[in-house]
């Protein structure tokens, strides 16, 4: 048995893991995916998925840039929604209003 680990050969070295090697090899330009967007009725979230129609014209590598600001905003959004005040709390029950 061998510890010996094979030697890669120097075309395997330039190219990245899942690389096209072909010289003659183009990625496709970026292109809409066209995914409808149905508005929710509140403008900051509506603002926000909006935002996604960016990524339709970046390369691949720019879409992780959009989706996570579009993800940090609707985060934001939703912590707002618990940071607003909501109804007066009812006071707590009295021992005194338990009268037989």
């Amino acid at each position: 048995m061998s510890d010996a680990v094979p030697e890669p050969d120097s075309e395997s070295e330039e190219a990245e893991p899942g690389a096209h090697t072909d010289p003659g090899y183009e990625p496709a330009a970026p292109a809409p995916l066209d995914v409808p967007r149905v508005p929710t009725g509140n403008a900051e979230v509506d603002a926000r998925l909006a935002r996604l129609a960016d990524a339709d014209h970046l390369a691949t590598d720019g879409h992780v840039e959009v989706y996570e600001d579009v993800h940090r905003g609707l985060r934001d959004a939703l912590t707002a929604l618990d940071a607003r005040p909501g109804p007066p709390a009812p006071p707590p029950p009295s021992p005194y209003d338990r009268r037989s």
